[in-house]
């Protein structure tokens, strides 16, 4: 616990740290991770899932319930407290599935859920096409004050897509994915959370029209957040050139006017979470043709130096507004007494070196998983120290 915060403090202690030049922020805190335990152990554990969010300076991680099995009962959520309580090395705080299997045709048991633990429902990697069948667990889940999170994707407008349609797709020969196919499920699901009353978080959003759509339903004091991808607002679709599988991902790269207006919703506040949409491959479902690759990448030790690097550096965040958007802010969505450096407050705490300069390494990633497009880039910026309940898990940049 923080006792106390004052400029000089005389009480002795165990260990002290001198973070003279460094940021001393809440712990940071991603609502949105696929740990793939149970059933994709070969991919990321609860174990390495946990000590990789540590690197990158997380105390506090949610994890998404497209696992195998799907994470849909209250038996589920158990063992995932379970495993993470002895194996993990951060909080970790399951997600449960809105649909059966996620197969969109029969509710979840979304109740059982709630009082096992789960902080939020969602489909993720995929959206509930059914409006019936979500605006019912909208109604239901909003009993219990958890939020909605929303994975934004017609299917039948993706039609097969792999990358971003535009220009670099039709240069590259290949099929692209359409803002559309996003920014008409964002409109709907807003429409059903007016609806229903129910706290509605838009993922991984990525298209202009989506941040409008979500900035009008702002204005019209809506209970809509969202988050953007370290991914989405520090790479275009230029990056597929080479085809790297390691740009694939979901929702895709799109063009530099959608990461504009990215940043400008992260500027007026439209977009007040940053989550990674931490999602580790096997390399052999990465080093194959680009068609073929699986989508998504590794973000959760990458996260904060992008943050520093293409928001603070480039003056659309304040370091203060970028730390809001990586705990205090998830913090609140969540309904969590965390993301604050107040006396009293469970000490979970982040310190950062905001000028260290290096290019990232994916060798030396804690993850079980190494895709990242972002090798070998230079960034500023790197986690020092992060705090777990007042016992420290990341010491000077090593794990303990």
């Amino acid at each position: 616990m923080i006792v106390a915060v004052e400029e000089k403090i005389t009480t002795s202690a165990d260990k002290t740290i001198d973070a003279k030049g460094y940021w001393v922020t809440p712990g940071l805190i991603d609502v949105h991770v696929h740990l793939r335990e149970p059933g994709y152990e070969y991919k990321e554990t609860i174990k390495t899932g946990s000590r990789a969010a540590a690197k990158g300076g997380y105390t506090t991680i949610c994890c998404m319930p497209n696992t195998n099995p799907v994470i849909d009962n209250e038996i589920l959520v158990e063992y995932i407290k379970m495993k993470a309580e002895r194996e993990a090395i951060v909080n970790v705080l399951p997600i449960g599935s809105i649909t059966k299997g996620q197969k969109g045709e029969e509710l979840a048991n979304i109740g059982k859920m709630a009082q096992a633990g789960i902080c939020a429902i969602s489909e993720d990697g995929k959206s509930v096409m059914n409006a019936g069948l979500l605006k019912k667990a909208m109604k239901y889940v909003s009993m219990f004050n958890l939020p909605v999170f929303s994975h934004c994707e017609d299917p039948t407008l993706v039609g097969g897509g792999v990358m971003n349609a535009g220009e670099m797709a039709e240069r590259m020969g290949m099929k692209g994915i359409g803002a559309d196919s996003e920014e008409v499920i964002v409109a709907r699901d807003i429409i059903l959370a007016r609806n229903t009353g129910v706290k509605l978080h838009i993922c991984h959003i990525s298209t202009a029209g989506s941040v409008q759509l979500v900035r009008e339903a702002k204005q019209r004091g809506e209970a809509v957040s969202a988050e953007v991808c370290p991914h989405h607002f520090s790479l275009t679709d230029e990056a597929v050139e080479d085809y790297d599988a390691n740009t694939k991902m979901n929702p895709p790269l799109r063009s530099a006017e959608d990461v504009k207006s990215l940043k400008e919703g992260l500027k007026d506040n439209t977009i007040e979470i940053i989550a990674t949409d931490h999602a580790p491959h096997h390399m052999d479902e990465k080093n194959c043709e680009y068609d073929r690759a699986a989508f998504g990448i590794v973000g959760l030790e990458t996260a904060l130096p992008l943050g520093i690097t293409h928001l603070v550096e480039e003056n659309i965040l304040t370091p203060m507004e970028l730390i809001e958007k990586m705990s205090t802010n998830p913090a609140k969505l969540l309904g969590i007494d965390k993301g604050s450096l107040q006396v009293g407050k469970i000490a979970d705490i982040t310190i950062i070196d905001p000028d260290e300069e290096y290019a990232i390494d994916v060798n030396t990633f804690a993850s079980k998983s190494k895709n990242s497009p972002f090798h070998g880039h230079w960034v500023k910026g790197r986690v020092k120290y992060t705090i777990v309940g007042g016992k420290i898990v990341l010491n000077n940049g090593e794990l303990v």
